[in-house]
């Protein structure tokens, strides 16, 4: 399978809270992850993979071309408090795979330039929440060749005879099938019907009679 990941760089969490500065006694429940592509290239994005580490929601803004205003761009949401753990305060699917897949957003995730994961953990019970191994896949280009299998180049076009040469006369192994079939009928039509009689003398087998045989 061709691993349909793009290039990206993936930024450090970025802890978010409200009021007071954040110390070593409290525990920010909301992380920002920024994803962003070399040279500002621009990614129309199929899926996003990642593990998850102990978030429980998720919401996902990306910032994408606008086109109406050449060379500007413009925020979006594309998912919105997407539970990852259906009890934030137990382990259930706290370590598991996730995919989000473009069918699930809210809008069409094309021409995006960056992406925002937005981590949320409501639960005091865990120290430290993140995800990991985060990729981005973009959207298969119909027209690209190397999406197209080996074997579909070998084929054989419609237009085109195929080679067959080597290879026997068509109509002569017909005639010779055809023969061969008309042989095998007259066969079984001479074939008797009469069943093999028993080699035996007053009930019991002769072992000469049998020897013979």
């Amino acid at each position: 399978m061709t691993d349909s990941s793009v290039a990206c760089t993936v930024k450090s969490p970025v802890a978010l809270e409200l009021g007071e500065a954040i110390t070593a006694a409290s525990r920010p429940g909301v992380f920002v992850i920024d994803v962003t592509f070399p040279h500002g290239q621009a990614v129309n994005i199929q899926e996003i993979s990642f593990k998850n580490y102990y978030t429980a929601f998720l919401m996902v803004r990306m910032q994408r071309k606008d086109p109406d205003k050449d060379g500007s761009t413009k925020w979006i949401t594309c998912l919105q408090n997407h539970c990852l753990m259906p009890n934030p305060h137990t382990e259930e699917c706290s370590q598991d795979y996730f995919s989000i897949y473009r069918q699930q957003m809210l809008t069409e995730p094309d021409d995006v330039t960056l992406v925002r994961l937005i981590l949320r953990q409501p639960s005091s019970a865990w120290l430290n929440f993140s995800l990991e191994e985060i990729k981005i896949h973009h959207c298969a280009n119909e027209d690209s060749e190397r999406d197209v299998p080996a074997w579909f180049s070998n084929l054989t076009p419609v237009d085109q005879p195929p080679d067959l040469e080597g290879l026997p006369d068509p109509q002569t192994v017909s005639s010779s099938i055809q023969q061969m079939w008309a042989l095998t009928e007259v066969m079984q039509t001479h074939q008797t019907a009469a069943p093999i009689g028993r080699f035996d003398v007053d009930g019991c087998y002769d072992v000469k009679l049998l020897s013979y045989t």
